[in-house]
């Protein structure tokens, strides 16, 4: 008998590691292959499903739909929009912040008419509304309170009303959709349940904890009035479609259940705007009970009605601001902040729109009146070229949108140039008098908004990545999808190719997909296969003195760890700003803020960020402080808290009175255990280095650990030696240390080692911190740096996001692994002010292995985490 597997054994666990690194190496890639599959999947199933709809009797239901009919889908459209922006204002007050409602509802407006439209990764709402609500002073823990609440709110509202509205009309969705009502009843009655039991559990702000872990789920008020924001919410958008559809004997109620179902999977789906899985989920649960060419043509009108025409109220509203008629009053002045920072981003979505636009009407037959009317004044090969040239220009609108969305000056050019041709040959290949109307719209919003587009960079050095290759496959589908819809009655031949002529649309369509293809295959090969860039040497010495030149006249003390040359270096265009960072497996991890000229910062940040991309890593920045937490939210990162960095204001450092009675007696005792202190500036510290080597090896082995490196120094002569040394004396020997970190602006002082020998006196910290400070301020000093406290000042709040608590919980009980508490309390005892420090990096998941990989950058890899 063969012997069954151990599949305990190590080769097997080797083998589950190795395909779990494999995953997470590129689990952006199989995500985006899995959308891509997906819709694939879906256009099929469509296809299908409309096998004997013709595209002329689509056209016909569109031209039949009525005006009122449309102005009510405006009207319906409006109040969803309403309810949508009624998520944040109960997100705003469940955190228990005040904004003004004006301000709050246009973000929402506009993180929704993005988000709906586009829907994915850089252009999705909870990154329009980190680069909003930054502006109107949300800090970024608060921000992710507001994206939780409101995408949990959307989540389980939307199964609580699809659940209840199933209840209520099982047995007219079973008529509808074939669907056993028992089995919808089961189902449904289950997701009820589980909603009831969290309304209970919630009573008045209930918290619940497991695995040390606390959340506050809403208390009854609130769960109520988000339940009816919900159900109003998906009504109203419910009845968009609704009335956009002929008179049927489908109910009000059955529609809705179907409709809030098809909403849920398109969400799920992770395709763009849910495209092609609503349809999907629609056609089939309805086809049987309308017609088949009038719910695809209400479809159409219900992705233009709801998603477009907010997206183009967006661009319009943003443009207004531009004016700055109003530029005094407060609400215009938020207006003015949200919509230079959310610019981009809206003009980005537009191009995406306006590139698909262009490629879905360059496989679409043009009127035949219009046809007629170019023959009159055009040659054949004008209108085929442009008709073929406009498919290429809506995929180079699309490409251009990433470099948009990015403040590319490139982008901003590419783009603009594209519309404008396209906006010609929108009128020589059809008098596509929309089309033009709308690239009109956009080339002025890029006029209006060019101050927006400062960034000096090449769009063509940076491919697509993943999401957006993603974005480009559906839509390049799609197209196929409709080109196979539209011409499904002419049977394919291989000379269709060959024919040219005004009538001859099915070949011109052909022709027009097929550069297409061949253009996405080329920007796909060129996103994926082109040469990775080369992780960067380590700083040269002439880097390392360029850098130093750089921190003398700042006033960022942490500034000079660039001594050590421990970390690479990356200089602005100009020159006069840099960031030290270091490379710990993906992890591309930028130390402090730039130093320099903070002018280069915003770009300076964009070009880390780019170049870590383009390497295959994560960019990450380590210790930053709020001020450059604008910058991180534009070129699309996250931010979240680390701790509190303690800073003592030298002007008013007094050890006389009771508040500083204990460090004064910390004083007084030193003096009387024979301790004195002498600050040795760099020309004479070279004369007592090995003193300080003999006290730094003793307290290295007395506390069992080892060097560490990238946010600390480590005992390196030319380190030691570069910056004055504050030395403890007692009995003519150094029995204590510390380097002291300063700039000629005098601005801040900081220390980094901080050894003594094991004979020194108990205090003796104290004392040459004491004496440090007291020294720092007599030469003129403003304030004294203590550094960080991590983990310290993370919010205990139930509604506080996971990050925060995790981190309150390590800080409260992770003593056994780091004294947070005991830094902490150190610290304070100097009566600092404190102020937070953050890691920025793209999302959730990149931040724990980013911060796993700054531990292990620290530490010098696994070994000395584990060996200290």
């Amino acid at each position: 008998m063969a012997a069954e597997p151990d599949l305990s054994s190590p080769d097997t666990e080797k083998g589950a590691s190795r395909l779990a690194t494999l995953f997470a190496e590129y689990r952006v890639y199989l995500t985006a292959i899995a959308v891509i599959a997906i819709f694939t999947f879906v256009t099929v199933a469509i296809s299908r499903l409309t096998a004997e709809v013709r595209y002329d009797d689509v056209l016909d239901a569109l031209a039949d739909t009525s005006w009122t009919s449309i102005l009510l889908a405006i009207l319906f459209t409006a109040l969803s929009f309403a309810a949508l922006i009624g998520y944040d204002l109960n997100a705003i007050e469940f955190i228990g912040r005040r904004l003004r409602t004006p301000s709050v509802a246009i973000t929402a407006f506009i993180a929704y008419a993005i988000g709906n439209t586009a829907g994915f990764g850089p252009l999705s709402g909870g990154a329009i509304r980190f680069r909003a609500y930054s502006r109107l002073g949300l800090t970024p823990s608060e921000i992710a309170r507001v994206i939780a609440f409101v995408t949990l709110a959307f989540g389980l509202g939307l199964l609580a009303v699809a659940a209840l509205s199933t209840l209520a009309v099982a047995p007219r969705m079973e008529t509808v959709m074939g669907l056993s009502a028992d089995w919808l009843r089961g189902v449904a009655l289950i997701f009820v349940l589980v909603m009831v039991a969290l309304v209970v559990l919630g009573g008045n702000g209930r918290t619940l904890s497991f695995a040390g872990l606390s959340l506050r789920l809403p208390d009854s008020r609130t769960s109520s009035r988000q339940f009816l924001v919900s159900a109003f919410d998906i009504a109203a958008s419910a009845s968009v479609l609704y009335v956009l559809l002929p008179e049927t004997h489908v109910g009000w109620p059955t529609f809705f259940a179907i409709y809030a179902t098809a909403v849920g999977l398109g969400v799920l789906s992770h395709v763009p705007a849910g495209l092609g899985v609503f349809e999907a989920v629609m056609v089939a649960a309805l086809g049987n009970a309308i017609s088949m060419e009038q719910l695809l043509g209400g479809l159409v009108l219900y992705r233009l009605v709801y998603h477009v025409l907010p997206l183009i109220i967006a661009i319009i509203l943003v443009v207004t601001t531009e004016l700055r008629a109003f530029s005094s009053k407060p609400v215009a002045s938020d207006l003015g902040q949200i919509a230079v920072r959310l610019a981009p981003s809206l003009l980005s979505t537009f191009a995406m729109m306006l590139g698909a636009m262009l490629i879905f009407s360059s496989v679409t037959p043009t009127p035949d009146s219009n046809l007629d009317l170019l023959s009159n004044f055009l040659p054949l090969p004008i209108v085929e070229a442009a008709h073929f040239l406009t498919s290429i220009l809506g995929l180079v609108l699309f490409v251009a949108s990433r470099g948009i969305n990015q403040r590319l000056d490139g982008g901003w050019w590419i783009g603009l140039a594209a519309a404008a041709g396209a906006l010609v040959l929108s009128l020589i290949k059809a008098i596509a008098i929309f089309e033009a109307t709308l690239l009109a719209v956009f080339i002025v919003a890029m006029v209006m908004n060019r101050r927006a587009f400062t960034r000096r960079a090449s769009l063509f050095k940076q491919g697509l990545g993943p999401s957006w290759l993603a974005a480009m496959g559906v839509i390049v589908v799609s197209a196929a999808t409709i080109l196979f819809f539209v011409y499904r009655d002419t049977d394919y031949s291989h000379d269709l190719w060959w024919q040219f002529e005004f009538s001859g649309e099915a070949p011109r369509g052909l022709r027009a997909l097929l550069g297409l293809v061949l253009a996405s295959i080329t920007v796909a090969i060129f996103s994926l296969m082109r040469p990775a860039t080369l992780r960067p040497v380590e700083a040269s010495r002439a880097d390392v003195d360029k850098a130093v030149e750089i921190v003398r006249n700042q006033d960022s003390a942490d500034a000079n760890l660039v001594r050590m040359g421990d970390k690479r270096v990356m200089f602005s265009e100009s020159g006069k700003a840099f960031i030290m960072y270091g490379i710990q497996g993906r992890s591309w991890i930028a130390l402090t803020d730039p130093i320099g000229d903070e002018a280069d910062f915003p770009e300076l940040v964009w070009q880390f960020v780019e170049s870590a991309r383009a390497a295959g890593g994560r960019a990450a920045f380590y210790q930053i402080s709020p001020g450059l937490l604008s910058s991180c939210a534009d070129a699309g990162l996250r931010a979240f808290k680390l701790g509190e960095l303690a800073i003592v204001d030298l002007d008013r450092f007094e050890l006389k009175g009771g508040r500083l009675a204990g460090l004064r007696q910390a004083l007084s005792k030193g003096a009387r255990d024979g301790l004195s202190f002498a600050l040795i500036e760099p020309p004479e510290v070279a004369g007592v280095v090995e003193d300080l080597r003999q006290v730094s090896d003793s307290w290295l082995a007395h506390h069992e650990t080892r060097e560490k490196t990238f946010s600390l120094g480590a005992f390196d002569t030319d380190y030691i030696c570069a910056q004055p040394v504050a030395v403890l004396y007692k009995d003519e020997k150094i029995v204590a240390f510390a380097n002291v970190m300063v700039t000629d602006t005098k601005h801040e002082a900081t220390v980094d080692l901080m050894r003594f020998s094991p004979d020194a006196p108990r205090g003796a910290m104290d004392f040459l911190f004491v004496s440090i400070m007291e020294k720092m301020k007599t030469e003129g000093y403003k304030t004294f740096n203590l550094g960080m406290a991590p983990m310290s000042g993370m919010s205990r709040r139930d509604t506080a996001p996971v990050w925060d608590r995790v981190g309150s919980l390590l800080f409260e009980h992770g003593e056994r692994f780091y004294n947070f508490k005991g830094l902490r309390a150190f610290k304070s005892k100097f009566h600092p002010r404190w102020e937070p420090r953050y890691l920025a990096v793209s999302n959730g998941t990149g931040a724990a292995l980013a911060l796993l990989d700054a531990t292990l950058l620290i530490s010098g890899g696994v070994r000395g985490v584990v060996g200290k």
